[in-house]
Parts: structure tokens; C-alpha cells; sequence
């Protein structure tokens, strides 16, 4: 029986830095507040001219490449999870393949929100336990600052830019790697997080532009409220599923959307904060991409055998948890 597993994680943070003493110069805000209330203190910004969130997926992926000793013609598909897209068409995931130079790859993009890495986490599970595909790239890229409102002091100094990719392979062992994951979506949260105009519903005009229909909108109550609600009862229900404990789990995962979230879901749960992974400080939210980049920049601290449970909430409303028992030295 084949089973998948996490072969290879790598990531990318563009070199521009916003930080809240910089952002309180651009809106009407300060670092004590930005602190406070969702526990940021700087952003990385994507500034290079022309570049987009397949920009960082190719940084991200060539770095996967490198570490985990792939050829590209090696890797059969690559999922690209986005909410900031290139372009509306072609996919992002294309672009991707063709920087990276995966000339045997199959590529696509698929979109859910916040969750978007955990979700692309179970479509390349499925491919490989069904014996599809061998060598599956994950990537998450998100060029958050596209579509944030900088004169929105609610929403604005909650985004960065980032991407991070993995590797799928499969193994024999089931004792290891990607175990189990519930997913949930309800489509009556659209209202609460969404970009306006900008679709097939209601395209870009001068008049869309101008109301600022085409950047973010956050009811930042509702979000705050449901995520920790969902993410919160999604991890339990795939702990308790697979007959796992706080004391088996080595540590949580959170999407990092806003740190006051994350310390609720970790109390709810009764997991102490030393047991939960965090970057959000210097990050900030990261959508898709946040959680991986959090498993690479804390990967010295897992060892093969951690059990670890990974859990997202975003726009749609779509929320999940997914079982991971690492399988990386």
C-alpha cells in the first residue's frame, strides 16, 4: 500500500522589509497598537519590478530542487496554491514550471485562501497514494501587498509576501507522513472576507477602482471569531480521530493569520504555547504560504517521528486540519 510523505521544505522571503514603525508613516496607526492587537512587527514586501508571487515560487521551488538533490525533469506535477495569482489566465502554476525548467511537469493553480497549502497537501496525497504521480512539488506563493489597502489601518498591517514549497514522494512506511486531514467549507463567510470587483461578478472599472473594490475587505469580528471556532474544532476532530492526545501531538501548526487567533485556538485546545509554532512576528500573514514557511523556519526543532497537526481558516469560509507525521531527518 503506498503512503505519502513530506520528502523535502524549503521557502523564500523577498529582501524588502515593512515594518510598524514604517507602516505608522504610511497610515494612521503605531507599533504598540499593530502589537497589541495582532502581534506583528514587521512584513517582508515583494518589490522587485514586475514581479509577482510566481517570483518567489521559483525562488522557493529552485531551493526545494537543490536540498532534496531533484533534477527537474524529476518532478511529474507541481500544485500551485494562490490567492494572488499573476494573472487571471495563465496559471501561476506555469509560470512556475517554466522558471524552474520542470519540462516533464504537469502544473495547475488551485485557490483556498488561508488554506490553500493544506488543502494542495491532500490533492498531492491523493495523486500519490493512487500511484499517479512519484514526485509531487507543492508550492504556496502569495504576493499578499497585491491586494492590500495601505490607507486600510484594519487590514493593512496584517499581510506579507512569501512562498514555500514541499516535496510528496511516496513510502511503504505508514507508520509516517501525511496521515489524515478533515476539510470544511461554507460558503455563507464570502460577505466577511473578500476582494469586491475584480471578477467575472463584477469586473474592474474606474468606478470599482475608486471605491476600493479591488483590494481586500476584512470584517475583521466575524474572521476572528469563526477561525478560531473552526480551526480549533477541526484540529480536535482529526486528533480525535486518529486516538491522539495534546501529549502525543509535538507540536501545532496554526495558519499565522493574526497572533490573539492563534493563542486562542492553543488555549481551547489546552496546548501549552512552548508546543506551538509561530513566525507571525516577522512574517505577518503570509495566507497559503504561511504555515509551510513556519515548518521551514522551525525545521532544526522537528525530527522524524513528530507528530504534528497543521490547521487553517480563510476566505470562502474553507477551514481544516491535517494529521503530518514527520519524515525528514
Amino acid at each position: 500500500m503506498l503512503h505519502a510523505r513530506i520528502s523535502g521544505i524549503a521557502s523564500y522571503l523577498p529582501d524588502g522589509i515593512l515594518d510598524n514603525d514604517m507602516l505608522s508613516k504610511m497610515v494612521d496607526t503605531n507599533d504598540e497598537w499593530i502589537t497589541t492587537r495582532v502581534g506583528i512587527k514587521k512584513r517582508h514586501i515583494l518589490r522587485e519590478e514586475g514581479a509577482g508571487s510566481s517570483y518567489m515560487g521559483i525562488k522557493a521551488v529552485e531551493k526545494l530542487l537543490a536540498s532534496t538533490g531533484t533534477a527537474p525533469e524529476e518532478v511529474d506535477i507541481l500544485i500551485c496554491a494562490t490567492s494572488n495569482p499573476d494573472y487571471r489566465f495563465p496559471s501561476t502554476g506555469s509560470v512556475i514550471v517554466e522558471g524552474c525548467g520542470l519540462k516533464n511537469a504537469y502544473s495547475y493553480d488551485m485557490e483556498a485562501a488561508c488554506a490553500g497549502f493544506i488543502v494542495a497537501l491532500q490533492e498531492a496525497r491523493a495523486y500519490v497514494c493512487a500511484g499517479i504521480y512519484k514526485k509531487v512539488v507543492v508550492v504556496a506563493a502569495e504576493k499578499m501587498s497585491s491586494m492590500v489597502d495601505y490607507t486600510d489601518r484594519s487590514t493593512c498591517p496584517l499581510f506579507g509576501d512569501g512562498a514555500a514549497a514541499v516535496m510528496v514522494e511516496p513510502t511503504e512506511d505508514t507508520t509516517t507522513g501525511i496521515m489524515d486531514a478533515v476539510f470544511h467549507v461554507d460558503g455563507w463567510g464570502r460577505e466577511h472576507l473578500l476582494m469586491k470587483a475584480g471578477g467575472s461578478v463584477k469586473p474592474t472599472t474606474h468606478e470599482t477602482v475608486d471605491a476600493k473594490e479591488n483590494v481586500l475587505f476584512q470584517d475583521g469580528r466575524a474572521v476572528y471569531k469563526h477561525a478560531v471556532t473552526n480551526m480549533l474544532t477541526s484540529s480536535m476532530d482529526v486528533m480525535n480521530r486518529n486516538g491522539l492526545t495534546v501529549d502525543d501531538v509535538a507540536y501545532l501548526i496554526p495558519h499565522q493569520a493574526n497572533l490573539r487567533i492563534i493563542e486562542a485556538v492553543a488555549q481551547r485546545a489546552q496546548f501549552p504555547m512552548e508546543k506551538v509554532l509561530v513566525n507571525i512576528e516577522h512574517t505577518g500573514n503570509t495566507s497559503a504560504a504561511s504555515i509551510p514557511i513556519c515548518l521551514d523556519e522551525y525545521r532544526s526543532k522537528l525530527k522524524k517521528g513528530d507528530k504534528l497537526i497543521l490547521t487553517a481558516f480563510g476566505a470562502g469560509f474553507t477551514w481544516g486540519a491535517m494529521y503530518v507525521v514527520w519524515d525528514i531527518d
